[in-house]
């Protein structure tokens, strides 16, 4: 499972919203089942599938979390998923929402909930890793409480960039750099995991704040799972649905990119200059 970076105080994770049409023979269009699309892997029954497969659940009490990961790999695609977070007094919890391919050289593309206590907003902390490395750090609060009713957090992942996005609303862009020198993840296929777990030794203010055992177990829910993959080569492929063209976001999705991010970022590893004193990695100087 990621974990996000001591230094880095609390992080609020998105889940993307992502919409694909692809000019491949054939596209894969999977209308989520948790039974059929997803395995429990560890908790025990703090995992549950109920309600036919609509719904998920992960806990966490002082003994163990729990997580589940996706049966198939994606290889590009659109991936969605609603959420309910954990409520309350969630300081020290975790929910990690992410995809990954495996080994040394994996990629990976996160979102981590990372819960605070009540009454103060979770922070939602972003990253991508390729080839092994990440450093590449976002965090953002959420004009919401997203505690209280499920909210569609999708991944859009084409050839061209990767988009984080919240209930449709894109919070973060990374750009294919690769004529800069800098990797991009398109060649390892991807597992979607998640997982809920304890990191009260850095999750909340830097593991100031512990979890209050007495008000687990803590729970969250999954539910609307849906994937728009490509089944064969995905080289030439193009991804759009109104303002998601592989190009780019039009005007309107722009101007809602820089809304969130002027007024819900609260840390970007792009500007921090005590960080890379010795000079920002090259995806940042474009």
């Amino acid at each position: 499972m990621p974990m996000a970076s001591s230094y880095i105080n609390s992080g609020f994770s998105i889940i993307l919203f992502v919409v694909l049409v692809n000019t491949c023979s054939r596209v894969a269009n999977a209308a989520g089942n948790f039974y059929q699309d997803f395995d429990l892997t560890w908790g025990e029954n703090r995992a549950k599938i109920f309600r036919e497969g609509q719904l998920l659940s992960l806990s966490l009490d002082k003994t163990s979390g729990s997580g589940f990961q996706s049966k198939k790999e994606y290889l590009f695609g659109r991936i969605d998923m609603q959420l309910k977070l954990v409520a309350g007094n969630s300081a020290g919890t975790v929910t990690a929402y992410y995809l990954s391919s495996q080994g040394p050289t994996h990629d990976e593309i996160d979102y981590e909930f990372l819960g605070n206590v009540t009454g103060q907003p979770y922070i939602l902390h972003t990253n991508v890793f390729t080839q092994g490395k990440g450093n590449r750090e976002q965090q953002f609060y959420l004009w919401f409480d997203p505690t209280k009713n499920f909210h569609t957090y999708s991944i859009i992942w084409n050839p061209q960039h990767i988009v984080f996005l919240v209930d449709n609303t894109p919070i973060r862009v990374f750009k294919n750099a690769e004529s800069v020198g800098v990797p991009f993840p398109k060649k390892q296929p991807m597992r979607i995991y998640s997982s809920l777990w304890n990191a009260d030794d850095w999750a909340t203010r830097g593991g100031l704040v512990k979890t209050d055992w007495s008000r687990a177990p803590f729970t969250a829910y999954y539910r609307n799972f849906n994937a728009q993959t490509c089944s064969g080569s995905c080289s030439n492929s193009k991804f759009a649905n109104g303002a998601w063209q592989s190009q780019g976001l039009d005007a309107y999705s722009q101007r809602r990119l820089k809304w969130v991010q002027k007024n819900f970022m609260i840390y970007n590893y792009c500007t921090d200059y005590k960080r890379f004193s010795q000079g920002f990695p090259l995806e940042c100087r474009r």
